[in-house]
């Protein structure tokens, strides 16, 4: 059964207004969506979606195992469609299978192109992942590519990121408060270890 964190983090995949609910075209297919689904038979491309959606509802509800095997499902019936690979691949890694949630998203993003909506969220997910693992630079470069297909959740995890951008947040909302309450005196924040010291 899925912890809490786990199900914050399926939220997190499946509900907008999460990391992937800013991405535009999220709740309906992006032209270049639909004309590479063209190329899939009809009947097909509806019933993996149809799988897919059981899939995201297993997960919403912590059965990991049904989820994985609606996914599995689908990438059976399309095994050249992206999204059942880049869901299945949030599933394994709730699951503890890092290397193959890694595998899935690369296949992902091959079928995809890198790009569209699917593209995005593999980009969004892989940067989690090598975040947790410590693996700053290549969180980066995913999360660059995310934010380049209209992630605005990659683009807050760039600006985190960047020491810099973290300092003059930091002075810009400490400026803030002064303003706010004049007269109240605040701490100073350190200047050191900020080069030049200017603010991009």
């Amino acid at each position: 059964m899925a912890t809490a964190n786990d199900r914050a983090v399926l939220q997190t995949i499946f509900k907008p207004n999460t990391p992937f609910g800013d991405i535009p075209g999220l709740d309906e297919e992006e032209e270049t969506g639909q004309e590479e689904e063209m190329a899939f038979a009809p009947e097909l491309l509806g019933h993996a979606k149809d799988l897919e959606l059981q899939g995201v509802s297993a997960a919403e509800s912590g059965d990991l195992r049904t989820a994985l095997e609606s996914f599995a499902l689908a990438i059976q019936i399309l095994p050249e469609r992206a999204s059942g690979y880049n869901n299945r691949a949030q599933v394994l890694r709730l699951q503890g299978d890092v290397a193959g949630a890694l595998e899935d998203l690369a296949t992902a993003l091959r079928l995809s192109r890198g790009r569209g909506r699917v593209a995005c969220q593999a980009f969004v997910q892989r940067g989690l992942i090598c975040r947790l693992q410590g693996c700053e630079e290549e969180a980066q470069r995913d999360w660059e590519q995310a934010a380049r297909l209209g992630s605005a959740f990659a683009s807050r995890q760039l600006v985190r990121m960047n020491p810099y951008a973290a300092l003059c947040n930091q002075m810009l909302s400490e400026m803030m408060g002064k303003l706010q309450e004049p007269g109240v005196e605040r701490e100073e924040p350190s200047q050191g270890g900020s080069p030049g010291g200017k603010c991009g």
